[in-house]
């Protein structure tokens, strides 16, 4: 046995800043497949909510504690934000220039950097990768004053609460945020997640979501895999799914094994998520609508 031993030199860590935010819209079958990147990024603060214990009492005694679910919610605070963003703030553009606030606000997903430091290494330790699934804004609070001699720009401000994706990956329960430490990851695939997360110049950047970052770290050789599309039958409403290696298809978030499936009788998305120790290609395609 060792006995403990505190504040060695390298395990001073810290973590500090954030940066390379990103903004995702979903398309109308939920893939995050439109990135932005969001300059100006401040402040985001993560605030989980719930999880409180409700003791049960039985024969004179504390019988047992139910936990109730964690919700996931934060603030965001800017200097500015993407144009793209407004939808999710309440706000239509009917015509170029001409904003109208007070509509319908839109989900979207986000990443961000964070850092990791230590004693030895300062600031530049590693990072963290958070991504978060299914953030709606709330309305929020602009301060317009005058400028005068200390001039400050204004920082705009959102509280978000976040709805959970399915993870699809054993027995995990859904979640709206999952983070990456760049410290404790492959290099290489941490590399192939941000290739996805910021784009290349053959592929636009995307929010993958939970089952797909978690296929992508299986440890070990990485393959490159690319997906293929299902087929569908028009008359019979039967989507086929094919057999491809490295690949698992996912119906509504739910694992599917290869082969016909029974009918559908409502617009249904199919995705596609790699399995552990492959990854995809950036410019593959991982999800599709099929019309009922």
């Amino acid at each position: 046995m060792t006995r403990l031993a505190w504040d060695q030199t390298g395990e001073k860590e810290f973590e500090t800043g954030v940066d390379r935010g990103v903004l995702y819209l979903p398309n109308e079958a939920g893939v995050y497949d439109d990135g932005y990147a969001w300059n100006g990024l401040t402040t985001v603060t993560e605030s989980p909510s719930g999880a409180d214990a409700s003791p049960q009492y039985a024969d004179n005694i504390k019988y047992l504690n139910l936990v109730a679910a964690e919700q996931f919610g934060g603030t965001i605070e800017a200097f500015t934000y993407p144009d793209e963003f407004a939808e999710c703030d309440g706000t239509a553009e009917p015509t170029p220039g001409v904003r109208i606030g007070q509509q319908p606000r839109k989900v979207f997903g986000l990443s961000y950097r964070t850092l990791v430091g230590n004693d030895v290494a300062g600031q530049e330790a590693g990072y963290k990768l958070h991504l978060v699934y299914g953030a709606l804004a709330a309305p929020s609070e602009k301060a317009y004053g005058t400028v005068n001699d200390s001039p400050a720009a204004i920082t705009f401000s959102w509280a978000i609460s976040t709805t959970p994706v399915n993870v699809g990956v054993g027995n995990i329960k859904p979640t709206a945020l999952v983070v990456v430490d760049s410290t404790d990851v492959d290099p290489d695939e941490l590399a192939a997640l941000e290739d996805i997360l910021y784009g290349t110049s053959g592929a636009d950047p995307r929010l993958p979501l939970p089952g797909e970052v978690i296929g992508m770290f299986g440890g070990g050789a990485v393959t490159v895999v690319e997906t293929q599309e299902p087929t569908y039958d028009a008359g019979t409403h039967v989507i086929t799914i094919p057999t491809v290696a490295g690949v698992q298809y996912q119906i509504n978030g739910e694992n599917v094994a290869a082969g016909a499936q029974p009918p559908i009788t409502e617009d249904t998305v199919v995705t596609a998520v790699p399995a552990p120790g492959n990854r995809f290609d950036p410019a593959s395609d991982t999800d599709w609508t099929f019309r009922a």
